[in-house]
């Protein structure tokens, strides 16, 4: 899947969440990509981001963080 249609996706979720006012949207958008979006989706926005993640609101250039921190595992 293309990167733009990724960002596009990301996006309405964040948007979604961010109207929510409950807790941190970063947190919860993290969560929708973990349970709803298969590994090869979820790889390829963090690689976006890696790539400097245009187009990425913040709060889900936030939650996509939170994915690559956990594929990366635990720092010691």
């Amino acid at each position: 899947m293309e990167a733009a249609k990724l960002v596009r996706m990301a996006n309405q979720i964040g948007q979604f969440f961010v109207s929510q006012r409950g807790a941190d949207p970063s947190i919860a958008i993290a969560d929708h990509l973990r349970k709803f979006w298969e590994p090869r989706m979820r790889a390829a926005i963090v690689a976006h981001l890696e790539a400097g993640g245009t187009g990425l609101e913040v709060p889900v250039r936030e939650a996509v963080a939170r994915l690559k921190a956990e594929a990366s595992g635990p720092t010691a």
